[in-house]
């Protein structure tokens, strides 16, 4: 498969959760990440230092953000909804951005509104945002053999 994917956080509450998801993100082959919003301070987790290695965008607000998608790319969202599709029966898109929301709030409605798809990982309950996204991440990377580094 060929393709692209990014992933990213809207309004991440802790630098913590964005430095462990980004590391992730260096692992599992993500093009480029990204955040929407500023609410967290600098992050120390990242200890493979992605952003020496991967492109980071910084939006100011989901339509900053929306504005700005690729062309022909999917948004597609990572939350507990009654419409998100279980993560094991779907098909990852060649080329799309998968999006995160805050700790405390998930993803706002404008972005569950303007996601082109939404999955979420099974359970009851919301996962860490950065473990979320690492396992999307690893479902798309064993679904298409990917090499990760």
């Amino acid at each position: 498969m060929k393709g692209y994917f990014g992933i990213g956080i809207e309004n991440i509450k802790t630098g913590y959760n964005l430095g462990t998801l980004f590391r992730s993100a260096y692992i599992f082959g993500a093009d480029f990440i990204f955040t929407i919003g500023k609410r967290y301070k600098k992050q120390h987790s990242d200890t493979l230092n992605t952003i020496k290695h991967i492109p980071l965008y910084h939006y100011l607000d989901f339509d900053d953000f929306y504005n700005h998608l690729p062309y022909n790319c999917l948004l597609v969202g990572i939350e507990l909804d009654k419409n998100s599709i279980p993560i094991k029966n779907f098909i990852h898109p060649e080329r799309c951005i998968y999006l995160l929301g805050a700790e405390d709030n998930g993803l706002s409605k404008k972005a569950l509104e303007k996601s082109h798809k939404l999955i979420q990982i099974p359970g009851d309950y919301c996962l860490n945002v950065a473990v979320a996204g690492s396992i999307v991440m690893y479902d798309r990377t064993q679904k298409y053999n990917y090499k990760v580094s």
